[in-house]
């Protein structure tokens, strides 16, 4: 056959271009082409070859139960590894329909690449059991070989950026005992001596990365999963699901059509991949995902490439498989082809490779491996994947109805993330929560406005492709998909220098420029599809600025906004928290088993809390204010008789908190109303020194001590205007925050303004509050407090009413944690050193490593960077406050060690005295 190149440039110049298709009211975008006829893959077999024609012709692989204790849809990578891990967690009566082959759709085709390090702990621990299923534990259970070939991972730096990205990775690695090394030039070159080095930094060498094939891993789970009791029934399209809605109006899965019968279920599992969103459509539950094409070549014999390691060169965007004597070259361009029209007869066809997408990635190739230009090709496999807004995969109960799960959307990882996430995936259905935290994953991570939003999720899935390769920097933002969502200030804070960051479809300020405004502007895709790409772009220009792991040019600017808090006052648009109001006969009751703190204080009262799960775990921490009843409706508090209570919650996890509390009040039968106001209030919040002075000139209300104190609440006229005031702080100044209607935000802004001018008051935003809250040792939710973290192991006893004998969500897994003692505990450090640290850094303990840093960021105040991780003892035993305090640590930044100290209480102000307003 010809060589690569001289195939590429042939057929690039013979083949006629595919014509472009509108979508969405959109340019043009490439349309994809329905599927061709089939074509082989470089695996052994696939499950297809065992199908008798006449198969789908002759009905279901076996006949349907009446009903089922689960039902999942899909005998993919996921639904296999799901069913699996069902029937080991004791589940009977479990059943998976495939409409076709088990593998057929996407994993059939997949590349079966599993990489042990991601810059996530909790996608390391996934990628691990992963490993471990496929590795070790499928084969003693089935004397099944799966296809595991353990032949080492080498990811490429051709940047100093990216070599300190993998030094992180190698960090992290530490914490889970994964052996990674970073090697020289030379040292990649000796041990793989057909790769070009001469561009190189340096590689991340991890030598128990591997390979999957899909076939055979996905028979050996059927295998286990059957002989545990579950079910499997190929051949058998699902064409409904049917909901009923229960006595409270709570719709709930009641059973799954097929062209065959039906089988009765409370529970399903949509694992359907890329038809997905037409089984969530069936059911009426938006699945926010997109399809696309993802495609590969394999080479044809290439004389010492055997036993090399699977490589990522993610500057060139390319992967590059071990396939016996040969290689599998993929990747991720900027102009992927979306599938427009999802077929459902698409089973085990392939697409036509599209050259013009697919040339960059052999440009790529041949940089890295040069003999890759005169070897041949000897098949291309383009077939289709789903992706989703964030990259990440979409799991959990769907808020729109009960009972039905989601484990799709996994962004061509589903082999490589299937046993971790089919393992958490299943205790998730059978306890009602994963065991450790998949916020990150959970649908309920998406605002319910945002799920069925086509041109959100196009945009957002196209830039979230594109980089996928791209270094993750602490501090990027997307520029797909903004302005989504806007406070009552957005235009005001724009001209005035904000420079926004966004969070779930919420723009909210991140700093402020002295440079001016710095607009978002409509996503370029790339400049792909027609699209002209953005050049002096304000915005993006500031952005690429924060593409660093050393400080950003702007520190000092965050610098000024922290120190003018901590010396006058700054204010705050902190709008996009969540913001419900929780009332009915029974909110108390519901206010009592939903919130670890006694929350059943007078009306006036604030109280800063958590909420729980049943394994202690914390879902959420937000304040609680009490309200007096009244018969009459207003912006800042509903009628209601009774007891009713208005709860603030992190606008980041929103949707998280209003699907949390929903699920507990229909399971405990609570008769309440959840009412979510945010999009009518906005939240201003004044801290610092000089806030009470600034105030008073504007609150019609006395704000002394006496008669405001610390966590209470009031409403009041500020510039006119009828607000809820509340005494609270989030960055440990002494301040208020002012909730009020919509319409009123500006003007109640202006007002604060110009009475805080003479004050020395500022504009900040959350990088400042990231700062001001670490210094003080407040926690942020789902960085160092998330829902497998307790609140004694977070050091927040405080917020449990365990002294009481009131019954809450949660309460008997803090006892019994609280009698056996802590197995970890969070622990604050400081680091001497001026060094940028952002978390995932390991942490050491006399010469050992016990933990990693889940949150750092520099203090400005204390001039000092400070980090909060978990420790435990590596002997295994309870972390004591003297284990804690008897140890010398260090924090291990991109493989160097920086000597640190440990605190047990916050080393800026300890007392808690700013807060009360003494200085």
């Amino acid at each position: 056959m010809a060589s690569l190149s001289r195939a590429l440039r042939g057929i690039a110049a013979t083949r006629p271009r595919q014509s472009p298709a509108r979508g969405w009211g959109l340019r043009p975008l490439v349309s994809g082409p329905g599927p061709t006829s089939e074509k082989s893959v470089p695996y052994q077999r696939t499950l297809k070859e065992a199908e008798d024609a006449s198969a789908a012709a002759q009905g279901p692989s076996q006949p349907l139960p009446g009903t089922a204790s689960v039902v999942v849809i899909g005998g993919g990578s996921l639904g296999c590894q799901t069913l699996y891990h069902l029937a080991k967690l004791g589940v009977s009566g479990a059943v998976l329909l495939e409409r076709e082959r088990l593998t057929s759709g996407t994993t059939w085709h997949t590349a079966g690449l599993l990489w042990q390090l991601r810059p996530s702990d909790v996608e390391v621990e996934l990628l691990a059991h992963t490993r471990q299923v496929v590795s070790c534990e499928l084969e003693e259970e089935t004397g099944l070989h799966t296809g595991w070939i353990q032949n080492g991972g080498l990811f490429i730096a051709s940047s100093q950026q990216r070599l300190d990205e993998y030094k992180r990775l190698m960090s992290l690695g530490r914490v889970y005992g994964i052996e990674s090394h970073v090697l020289s030039p030379g040292e990649t070159k000796a041990l793989y001596p057909l790769m070009n080095v001469e561009d190189l930094y340096g590689t991340l060498y991890v030598p128990h990365d591997g390979t999957m094939d899909p076939a055979g891993t996905c028979t050996s789970l059927a295998r286990a999963a059957t002989a545990r009791g579950a079910q499997i029934i190929e051949n058998c399209p699902v064409t409904g699901i049917r909901v009923r809605t229960d006595d409270f109006g709570v719709r709930r899965v009641a059973a799954v059509e097929t062209e065959h019968g039906s089988i009765r279920t409370p529970c399903v599992v949509n694992c359907a991949g890329v038809w997905a969103r037409a089984v969530g459509r069936m059911a009426g539950v938006n699945v926010p995902l997109v399809a696309m094409h993802h495609a590969y070549v394999v080479t044809e014999r290439i004389e010492g490439i055997q036993n090399m390691p699977n490589v990522r060169d993610h500057d060139a965007s390319v992967y590059l498989r071990l396939q016996g004597d040969a290689l599998s070259v993929g990747g991720y361009e900027t102009n992927p082809i979306f599938w427009e029209e999802v077929s459902d007869e698409f089973a085990f066809g392939l697409f036509d490779l599209d050259w013009d997408v697919f040339t960059q990635h052999i440009e790529g190739a041949i940089n890295r491996v040069p003999v890759l230009e005169k070897t041949g090709i000897k098949s291309t496999v383009c077939g289709p994947e789903s992706f989703t807004p964030d990259h990440k995969p979409l799991m959990g109960e769907a808020p729109e109805l009960r009972g039905f799960f989601l484990g799709c959307g996994f962004n061509s990882a589903g082999m490589m993330l299937g046993g971790g996430c089919g393992q958490q995936l299943a205790y998730w259905i059978v306890h009602g929560r994963p065991e450790k935290d998949m916020h990150s994953y959970d649908i309920r991570r998406f605002q319910r406005s945002l799920t069925d939003h086509g041109r959100w999720i196009r945009e957002r899935s196209h830039e979230a492709y594109a980089k996928n390769y791209s270094v993750v920097f602490p501090h990027d933002e997307p520029l797909a998909g903004r302005n989504m969502r806007t406070g009552p200030l957005h235009e005001e804070l724009r001209a005035r220098g904000c420079v926004f960051q966004e969070r779930h479809g919420w723009e909210r300020p991140g700093w402020f420029s002295a440079q001016g405004p710095a607009p978002v502007l409509p996503y370029d895709y790339c400049g792909a599809y027609g699209h002209r790409a953005r050049e002096d772009y304000t915005y993006g220009r500031l952005l690429g600025q924060e593409y660093t792991f050393s400080f950003p040019p702007h520190h000092d600017v965050i610098k000024k906004e922290c120190l003018a808090c901590r010396g006058a006052a700054a204010v705050f648009d902190m709008s996009y928290f969540g913001k419900f109001f929780l009332v009915g006969p029974d909110a108390r009751k519901a206010a009592d088993w939903l919130f670890s703190a006694d929350v059943s204080r007078p009306p006036g009262s604030t109280v800063y809390t958590c909420m729980l799960n049943h394994r202690g775990g914390t879902e959420s921490d937000l304040t609680v204010s009490r309200l007096a009843p009244g018969p009459q409706a207003s912006p800042l508090a509903p009628a209601f008789e009774g007891d009713g209570y208005y709860l603030a919650v992190g606008g980041a996890a929103a949707q998280h908190n209003w699907s949390h509390i929903r699920t507990v009040l229909q399971d405990r039968k609570f008769r309440c109303q959840l009412i979510d106001s945010s999009e009518d209030l906005g939240l201003i919040s004044v801290q610092g020194p000089a806030s009470r002075a600034i105030l008073q000139e504007l609150l019609e209300a006395d704000l002394s001590d006496d008669a405001f104190p610390f966590s209470t609440h009031k409403l009041v006229r500020a510039a006119g205007h009828l607000v809820r005031a509340v005494r609270l702080s989030f960055v440990g100044e002494l301040g208020w925050e002012l909730h009020a209607p919509r319409p009123s935000c500006l003007p109640v802004y202006q007002a604060l303004m110009t009475a805080g001018a003479k004050h020395g008051l500022v504009n900040a935003g959350y990088r400042a509050i990231d700062s001001l809250s670490i210094e003080k040792g407040y926690r942020h939710w789902h960085a160092d407090l998330r829902a497998d973290d307790s609140p004694l192991e977070a050091g927040l006893a405080f917020t449990c009413k365990l002294k009481s004998s009131v019954p809450f969500l949660g309460r008997e897994a803090l006892e019994k944690q609280r009698a056996e003692g802590l197995r970890r505990r969070l622990v604050g450090f400081t680091v001497d050193e001026k060094v940028p640290m952002f978390g995932l850094e390991a942490i050491w303990r006399n010469g050992q490593v016990v933990g990693h840093v889940r949150r750092a960021d520099f203090g400005f105040t204390i001039n000092k960077t400070l980090a909060y991780g978990y420790i435990r003892d590596p002997s295994g035993g309870p972390v004591s406050l003297d284990f804690v305090k008897s140890g010398d640590y260090a924090l291990e930044r991109m493989g160097v060690t920086h000597a640190a100290q440990a605190h047990l209480k916050s080393p800026f102000d300890p007392d808690n005295k700013r807060v009360k307003g003494v200085y």
